[in-house]
């Protein structure tokens, strides 16, 4: 059955053919990005179905930012920035991993997301991002939302900066329900 769902959700991408900006700037093939509904990418939505707990709201929507809240931040982005090797997804089935070997931005952005939760942080304040970047090319982030702004966690970027600096133009955002964008 999980087997039919994931064809039926693949099988209903759409893609509108854009470019992941992690994969062009080191030269690699890109991937087609999808659109976006009002319940997230179509692969995130497969995702979900598979891993209902990664996919799960909970906690305050926004945390109060402090040099404890920080180091964490930092942590996990620089771990998962390393742990995971560039690499494409098939340009006509987009997937997300939760920590794997190699992956690309969606993978990187999901991967921070859990590991940000084991960390303790509240689920409904970690936000998906799909953004352009300043070339136009379609790319995944992890955004946090706190009392002092918004933060981006990028595979592009080493250090943690603030959303409105980041340079991107966002297509969507999961909602304190990562199930839910807009």
């Amino acid at each position: 059955m999980k087997k039919m769902v994931f064809a039926a959700v693949v099988s209903a991408i759409a893609v509108f053919g854009t470019v992941d900006a992690a994969f062009a700037n080191r030269g690699g093939q890109g991937f087609v990005q999808e659109r976006v509904s009002s319940r997230g990418p179509a692969s995130f939505q497969a995702f979900c179905a598979f891993n209902p707990h990664e996919c799960q709201p909970g906690g305050a929507s926004k945390i109060a930012l402090d040099q404890s809240i920080m180091r964490i931040l930092t942590r996990v982005n620089s771990r998962v920035n390393r742990s995971i090797r560039p690499k494409l997804d098939n340009p006509l089935v987009q997937v997300w991993r939760v920590n794997p070997s190699s992956g690309d931005c969606k993978s990187y952005a999901i991967s921070k997301r859990h590991e940000l939760i084991r960390a303790g942080l509240p689920a409904s304040a970690l936000r998906i991002a799909y953004v352009k970047t300043r070339q136009g090319l379609g790319h995944a982030v992890l955004v946090v939302k706190t009392d002092q702004g918004d933060l981006t966690l990028d595979n592009l970027v080493g250090e943690i900066r603030p959303f409105h600096q980041a340079g991107y133009r966002v297509v969507a955002m999961s909602g304190a329900d990562p199930r839910r964008w807009s």
